[in-house]
């Protein structure tokens, strides 16, 4: 079953299904091997990363996420500041502290094998971990699939999202679109109320809130730092990797307040420059390994904070009721997503990322404009149907050309589509099941080469600097 916790989730950059993923799968292996006995006898492990994490591995830090897991960092726990001494103290020392305790011989280059050649058929991001001990006798061998948005699954399990048995002890099971617009008309509930229903299945409604406020606060704080009000020399620097690019979030920022665009002004679509401004702020914070919250995915953690952001400061204020209805109805809608189709970049290219999160904002921000259920439907239909057949091509494998402007185009088309769906009746051609169904079969149809493997589309027609 999926909560809103789980499609929003607190992490690092630059990737959740590369880095946040591989993190996660190596946390699970070594409890694992802690779980049976296996952890005090264990004097290697090696790690081999295949098809999309092995092509785009090194620059989407891959090997940093395994290497953070194994020594028992946690995605949303873990200090970004913290990262980068403890991999030069482990390249210094040439010792690994397994689970955060007991320091193992590691060398990233022997130890972590990239083998973008080789794929397995489950799925396209697929890791093993082989423990070993002093004797070179092996100790546990297991297979984990990155799934996207920092799903993990164990080779063997079932998929946390494989049908209705999944969400059979809901109050208001729903697993189609159908399916939630039935259960809204029915009921007389709204998408956020009905979603707020089934979530207290597990937890009290004090603590839902109290949660998805807390996903708020670290969208904000992400804004912020990206934005380059902690550090007004932010702008400065370059992102990491070789393709030396600049920060632009604050410069825009910057500019964007000495004209004080508060408000439309003479310029009627400074809304836009708001909007670009706050997705790459959120997009190169990414970039650069910092804190952010899948929504749905790393590389589209941008999206949804930015267009919360454009309703703040374009209207009197978001409140904190606003948020809950914006967070929750943005998760029921990545659910659909994420139970019939995919948001793996991997498998079915970056229409799985940023076009499911332009979806999930658009039918979101049209909840909190006062859309009826089939509005909001009709919202997140229009988000995705424009993003059909959206690739995913990463120049040098990293996530900075073309996702940090690809999040600011998603954010605006999302405002659009809710507009546009605001201002119909809720009744229109194309449903939201059928478009994602449609994006799950041009994401099967899609050439390898254009889903999250650097060998296709811009990453080979773009000069590396």
């Amino acid at each position: 079953m999926l909560s809103v916790f789980d499609i929003f989730k607190i992490g690092i950059g630059p990737s959740s299904s590369h880095t946040v993923g591989p993190m996660r799968a190596a946390g699970q292996f070594v409890e694992m091997l802690e779980g049976e006995r296996l952890l005090g006898r264990t004097a290697r492990v090696a790690v081999s990363l295949y098809g999309s994490l092995g092509a785009t591995g090194r620059g989407h830090a891959t090997d940093l996420g395994v290497i953070l897991g194994l020594c028992g960092k946690a995605p949303d726990t873990v200090d970004p500041a913290i990262v980068k001494p403890l991999l030069a103290d482990i390249q210094r020392s040439g010792k690994l502290p397994l689970g955060g305790c007991r320091d193992i011989d590691f060398q990233r280059a022997r130890d972590i094998a990239f083998l973008g050649n080789e794929s397995l058929p489950e799925h396209p991001n697929a890791m093993r971990f082989v423990a070993s001990a002093a004797d070179g006798g092996i100790l546990a061998d297991r297979c984990y699939f990155s799934v996207g948005g920092g799903f993990v699954i164990e080779s063997g399990a079932a998929s946390p999202a494989e049908g209705p048995a999944v969400v059979e002890s809901w109050p208001y099971p729903f697993y189609t679109g159908e399916e939630l617009l039935a259960r809204a008309r029915e009921s007389g509930l709204s998408v956020a109320a009905l979603m707020m229903a089934n979530e207290c299945a597990w937890r009290s409604e004090a603590d839902v809130r109290a949660g998805v406020l807390r996903i708020w606060r670290v969208m904000q704080d992400c804004v912020r730092r990206g934005l380059g009000l902690d550090d007004e020399n932010l702008g400065e620097e370059c992102l990491p990797g070789g393709l030396h690019l600049r920060r632009r979030a604050p410069k825009l920022y910057r500019e964007l307040m000495t004209r004080n665009s508060d408000v439309a002004g003479s310029d009627p679509l400074v809304a836009m420059d708001w909007v670009d401004t706050f997705a790459m702020a959120v997009n190169e914070e990414n970039a650069s390994g910092g804190r952010v919250v899948t929504a749905p995915t790393n590389g589209a953690a941008g999206i949804i904070p930015a267009v919360l952001h454009y309703h703040d400061k374009f209207t009197a204020g978001v409140t904190d009721d606003e948020v809950v209805v914006y967070l929750l109805t943005a998760a029921a809608i990545g659910m659909l997503y994420k139970a019939n189709a995919s948001i793996s970049g991997a498998e079915v290219g970056c229409q799985g990322e940023v076009g499911v999160a332009c979806s999930m904002a658009a039918g979101a921000l049209a909840a909190v404009l006062g859309a009826t259920t089939p509005q909001i439907e009709n919202a997140a239909e229009i988000g995705m149907e424009h993003n059909l057949g959206l690739t995913c091509d990463p120049v040098g494998g990293m996530v900075q050309i073309p996702c940090i402007e690809r999040n600011a185009m998603g954010a605006v088309k999302a405002i659009n589509a809710a507009r546009m769906a605001l201002r119909g009746d809720g009744n229109h051609y194309v449903s939201l099941d059928a478009v994602i169904k449609t994006m799950m079969q041009t994401g099967e149809d899609m050439k390898s080469k254009y889903k999250e493997t650097s060998l296709g589309g811009l990453a080979v027609n773009v000069v590396e600097c």
